[in-house]
């Protein structure tokens, strides 16, 4: 009897992977890439920005003001109005004090130019040190 032997008995002899180390390096991984990664905070609201020839990146930590074709300003999808701007502008740079938040007005191309240099001086008496307008690149421009 000792020929004939039950195949099914060796096959839990064989060896195996072991997939622990690849699973643990995977969550240290993703560990890794949530504790570093930044978040973009948006307005809330989608502007028709002008194009400009000269525009260029700025940093990505800033306060994002926009200001829709309606008139309505918006910061984090709620109107604050002009009114709130200064009050907005203030808390956030409380709230960041190590550095200075630049301020980034995304204007409709739409929007009153007398509203936009509303909403850029309260920004300013805010304590924002440098305030911008967002423009999208022109066409043929690299």
């Amino acid at each position: 009897m000792g020929r004939f032997r039950d195949s099914s008995a060796d096959e839990g002899n064989e060896a195996g992977i072991d997939m622990s180390p690849m699973i643990d390096m995977v969550f240290i991984l993703l560990i890794f890439f949530i504790v570093t990664t930044t978040f973009v905070e948006e307005t809330g609201v989608e502007v028709d920005k002008p194009q400009a020839a000269s525009s260029v990146h700025l940093e990505k930590n800033s306060i994002l003001l926009a200001l829709t074709a309606s008139g309505d300003v918006v910061y984090g999808g709620k109107n604050i109005g002009v009114q709130g701007v200064q009050a907005v502008v203030r808390r956030m740079l409380q709230k960041d004090k190590g550095d200075e938040l630049p301020v980034i007005v995304q204007a409709d191309t739409a929007a009153a130019s007398g509203l936009l240099v509303r909403v850029v001086d309260e920004a300013k008496l805010g304590g924002a040190k440098k305030v911008s307008v967002a423009t999208s690149r022109a066409a043929g421009r690299g």
